[in-house]
């Protein structure tokens, strides 16, 4: 189970709710990054059968997640936008280390990282919006999240023995608080 280590502070929730309009174009542009990522997960890892149909579960998961954010923006008079940089995925994507188990479980466990975040901000939304279409989109998105850091850990331990994945999650968990604790304040999920 992943537990992070660095607690989102409320200014950050004050200040997605204060400019949701551009938290929501942040949120797609995260959908759609997650979906392709499950895509690349199950190209890269073809003779992992488990892998591979849970990523491909997981990619329709998260495009269905893109179109529900995509139809909230249209809703509230928006348009989609060009993607932005995540510098918080960038700097923690800068400790995969190279070597072809390595990258494997690194990836998996960072996976399963961002998703714990997800699941935390996510759940931060829910707890402060007001009751309605919103509250219930983002207590929905927020379970989801839930489910899919499990998923990762669970691939992490088929594919390694237990203390391996154990030491290099907690590696992952001290690495992510330190780079979450830096990131600015802005209206985005990360």
């Amino acid at each position: 189970m992943i537990t992070l280590r660095y607690q989102t502070p409320s200014e950050w929730t004050e200040t997605v709710l204060a400019d949701f309009d551009h938290f929501l174009l942040d949120h797609a542009a995260a959908e759609k990054k997650a979906a392709g990522m499950a895509i690349s997960m199950a190209s890269h890892y073809p003779d992992k059968p488990e892998l591979v149909e849970a990523m491909a579960e997981l990619a329709v998961e998260e495009m269905s997640h893109y179109r529900e954010v995509v139809k909230l923006i249209h809703s509230r008079g928006g348009l989609t936008a060009a993607d932005e940089r995540d510098p918080y995925v960038n700097q923690l994507r800068k400790h995969l280390r190279k070597g072809s188990e390595a990258y494997f479980l690194d990836r998996l466990l960072l996976g399963g990282v961002i998703e714990a975040r997800g699941a935390e901000r996510f759940g931060l939304i829910a707890d402060a919006a007001e009751d309605g279409p919103i509250k219930r989109f983002y207590t929905s998105i927020s379970r989801s999240e839930e489910r899919h850091r499990t998923l990762f850990t669970d691939l992490a331990h088929r594919y390694f023995p237990a203390d391996t994945v154990v030491q290099r999650l907690d590696e992952w968990l001290k690495l992510e608080a330190e780079i979450a604790a830096r990131q600015p304040i802005r209206a985005a999920l990360h």
